[in-house]
């Protein structure tokens, strides 16, 4: 853990997880779960390429509102918590994980963790937008405490058909105040 304080990269840790910064040697973790159509079936990104992942964590390791996550144990790192900064003292909370990893509860103790971070740090509110079609992402923002706000239909879209038009989609909006027990 010593080089990892040094570097000031770790943000958080829980009992099975380090939350902390990118770093170059996170490229095949990854890509590991970025290239799964699966993993990002409800992200505005479709499946990454090696090239398109180098350059996406050049980005990440740019950025602190990325966070990684990794296993204590072997320290493989398994998915991402995305804490964007917004107006009023608000942050926009998201998650991806490698599938692999899905159904051991380590996104619910990485938010936890981060969540009651921004809070003992100021934030008044956090809040997410999620695909209603995404059942388990929309039940770990209950489970941690967000209440569903809005449901706005048909709001964004990712992608056209072959015809060019739109393919719309609805939009969960979550979210979670300090004041919140």
């Amino acid at each position: 853990m010593g080089d990892y304080m040094e570097n000031k990269i770790v943000i958080a840790e829980t009992e099975r997880l380090v939350l902390r910064r990118y770093k170059k040697e996170d490229l095949q973790d990854l890509f590991e779960y970025l290239s799964d159509m699966e993993v990002v079936e409800y992200e505005p990104y479709k499946p990454l390429t090696l090239n398109e992942t180098k350059e996406n964590l050049e980005w990440r390791i740019g950025t602190d509102e990325m966070i990684a996550v990794e296993l204590k144990n072997s320290h493989k790192m398994i998915g991402n918590v995305y804490m964007g900064k917004r107006e009023f003292e608000a942050l926009e909370i998201g998650y991806v994980f490698n599938r692999n990893y899905w159904g051991y509860g380590y996104a619910a103790e990485s938010c936890k963790a981060l969540i009651q971070q921004a809070f003992s740090n100021g934030i008044h509110r956090i809040y997410a937008e999620c695909d209603p079609r995404n059942k388990s992402s929309w039940k770990l923002l209950e489970a941690l405490g967000f209440q569903r706000e809005a449901h706005l239909r048909k709001n964004v879209y990712f992608w056209k058909d072959e015809n060019d038009r739109a393919i719309w989609k609805d939009t969960y909006i979550y979210a979670r105040l300090i004041d919140d027990k």
